[in-house]
């Protein structure tokens, strides 16, 4: 059995669900799982838990996103994306200016509480929101608080009767930039959708394959070296007190830690408790060396 983080660069027109039963074929195990989910019209990084690592990767999800996209200003859709159907299209763009986009960006960086899109994979009494409208049924969600660290924008692409912005976005998890273009057309008063969505950072991972190249040669990091940049890392040497679940005193300066062995292998994620290390997950085997 494989153990480690793959991290694969999803091409447009597969949903994550797809590339892992890719993976999964090509390893030949079925224990593959993803941290962050992608839209299928969407591309770029997505991280893979295989083996033991799949417990790893809800340490992972909650992670800073970036991704680069280009916001089409003038036309509104059922899915916040191109893939929907129009609802809204705006007559005239003319008085929409660069210094009004700015200040619509500006309203939407920092702390602030989102609507996701009604098209999520949110569940709303245990189906996804996005099943329930597929099935005509109303959808509402509640907003919820996320973090635009960065929205920043590169061009701006005038056209008679749209708007293009290309720009990119850094992100607290849970954050959808489907809902950031929804939500700047209706600043602006013409409607707004994602024309183009790239995953192009999610933590600290930034370089993936693609699946053609992953399935003719795979690249697998162990899960102390995935783990480095993602959180606190503390060595341990007695890796036995680990692996049979003996609490240990240190100090912890974030929630989580990961707690590895003088080689480098990962023993167990831990969070602070009074002065003590608790363990949230444990990687470590007694009687390993």
């Amino acid at each position: 059995m494989i153990d480690g983080i793959a991290v694969i660069d999803k091409p447009s027109g597969m949903t994550s669900h797809d590339v892992v039963a890719r993976v999964r074929k090509a390893l030949g195990t079925r224990k593959v799982g993803h941290a962050g989910t992608l839209d299928p019209s969407a591309t770029g990084i997505l991280v893979l838990g295989i083996g033991r690592a799949t417990r790893l990767l809800g340490f992972l999800t909650g992670s800073t996103k970036t991704y680069g996209t280009t916001i089409r200003l003038g036309v509104a859709t059922t899915t916040d994306d191109a893939e929907g159907d129009v609802t809204e299209a705006a007559s005239d763009v003319s008085g929409v200016t660069s210094e009004a986009i700015s200040a619509g960006i500006a309203d939407l960086t920092g702390e602030i509480q989102q609507i996701p899109s009604s098209v999520s994979a949110i569940k709303v009494g245990g189906r996804r929101a996005h099943e329930l409208l597929r099935a005509g049924e109303q959808v509402t969600l509640a907003a919820r608080p996320v973090t635009i660290h960065r929205f920043d924008v590169h061009e701006i692409i005038w056209g008679d009767s749209v708007i293009d912005v290309v720009a990119s976005v850094e992100c607290s998890a849970g954050t959808y930039v489907r809902a950031l273009a929804r939500d700047l057309g209706a600043i602006l008063g013409v409607g707004g959708h994602v024309r183009h969505l790239r995953r192009e950072k999610s933590g600290h991972f930034d370089q993936g394959q693609t699946l053609e190249e992953f399935e003719s040669d795979p690249r697998i990091q162990s899960m102390g070296i995935a783990i480095r940049g993602e959180m606190e890392i503390l060595t341990v040497e007695d890796v036995d007190s680990v692996a049979h679940g003996r609490l240990l005193p240190g100090e912890i300066q974030g929630d989580i830690a990961a707690l590895v062995d003088p080689h480098g292998d990962l023993l167990a994620i831990v969070s602070p408790d009074n002065g003590l290390m608790r363990y949230r997950a444990v990687f470590a085997t007694a009687g390993a060396s």
